[in-house]
């Protein structure tokens, strides 16, 4: 691996990130074209449907603008026909000589298959190219095209003696508020964010997304609530978004209890409930056919609780702010029952720290005990 395939990569994937939270089901790809050490072109994939990140950078190019030159993408191109032509096709129509790839398409079904073709026809293939960060770009598609889940986000905000809200439930606010333009970000990158009725009576949240670019998105906003005690005034009911609204319901719900929200313009799931509580695994399973491949879990601590006791989170966000609660009465990260012993505690591993004002950021991902 060269310094130079590493320079052209790193901005591949600065173009990749271009299109997170806009592509799904899709993967976030970013390609540059280089011609002697200049870039000539770049592209990315805006969204699903839309041309494929080598040929908006071809695009830019006149006939033979990219005959021998290197394209550096951050997925392995496509060879088979989808909602557009194989980017393979054009890539070899075009003259490139060399194709430097960063990680290979995780889709069992078509794995190495555009790198087996081109290099087929002559033209000099590398694969593994920082690797690590372009699967880090695109895990939520990783998971999604190999388990057929979406990939699990928790988010938390605790205060330095490990409570997210006072007894009374009092949250408001714990965190900064850089830290919270930090969570609008994600909800702008997510396909949907899921709260407890828990959180909806305590907050009445509305989980949009609020930023200041118009290109912001809201994802869709999923609430679990067995036995449908969300108020119908809810900010969650009357909001003003595009994106639509779930409540997750025991499927053996009478339908006097629905109708209302049906009403509102409210989608209900109908879900099999297990010892009371929604089942995780089958509402992650009608999820994933929604074609959601992100889900961010904002809260409260039994939602949370459930999630962890089912080994289904696949990255968690905490917050550790400056305040102390001073008792032993406030709300926890998760509720219900936890490790007995430390050797049977989460460990998380490919540690991350960032700073929001005062506030600390720790992300990380689990190593499940068992």
């Amino acid at each position: 691996m060269s310094d130079l395939d590493k320079k052209f990569m790193k901005e591949a994937l600065l173009q990749a990130k271009k299109g997170l939270g806009r592509t799904s089901p899709n993967p976030v790809v970013g390609a540059v074209i280089v011609l002697g050490k200049k870039i000539i072109a770049t592209g990315y994939h805006r969204q699903a449907g839309m041309a494929h990140a080598e040929i908006e950078a071809l695009s830019k190019l006149g006939e033979n603008g990219a005959r021998g030159a290197t394209l550096y993408v951050t997925l392995e191109p496509c060879n088979h026909h989808g909602k557009t032509p194989p980017c393979t096709e054009a890539i070899l129509k075009s003259g490139i000589s060399r194709v430097v790839i960063g990680m290979k398409d995780p889709n069992p079904h078509v794995a190495g298959c555009g790198c087996e073709f081109l290099r087929e026809k002559g033209i000099q293939t590398v694969t593994g190219i920082l690797e690590k960060q372009c699967q880090r770009l695109n895990e939520a598609f990783i998971k999604f095209i190999s388990a057929n889940r979406p990939f699990v986000i928790s988010k938390s905000a605790l205060t330095l003696d490990g409570w997210t809200a006072t007894s009374t439930g009092h949250s408001k606010w714990i965190t900064s508020e850089k830290s919270r333009d930090f969570v609008h970000r994600l909800r702008d990158q997510v396909d949907a964010v899921m709260v407890g009725i828990g959180t909806v009576l305590a907050d009445d949240p509305r989980l949009t997304t609020r930023l200041e670019k118009k290109t912001a998105k809201d994802p869709k906003r999923i609430i679990l609530d067995t036995n449908l005690r969300t108020p119908i005034t809810a900010k969650i009911v009357n909001h003003d978004s595009s994106e639509d609204t779930y409540i997750v319901v025991d499927e053996k719900l009478g339908m006097d209890r629905r109708s209302s929200f049906l009403k509102k313009g409210i989608k209900l799931i109908l879900n099999p409930a297990k010892n009371g509580r929604i089942d995780l695994p089958v509402l992650l399973d009608h999820l994933a056919q929604m074609s959601v491949s992100s889900l961010l879990i904002e809260g409260g601590a039994n939602i949370l609780g459930s999630f962890i006791r089912e080994n289904l989170i696949d990255k968690f966000y905490i917050f550790k702010s400056p305040k102390i609660l001073g008792g032993d009465d406030g709300i926890p990260l998760a509720a219900g029952y936890g490790a007995k012993r430390m050797d049977e505690s989460i460990s998380l591993t490919d540690l991350d720290y960032q700073r929001f004002g005062d506030d600390i950021l720790i992300t990380g991902y689990p190593i499940y005990p068992f």
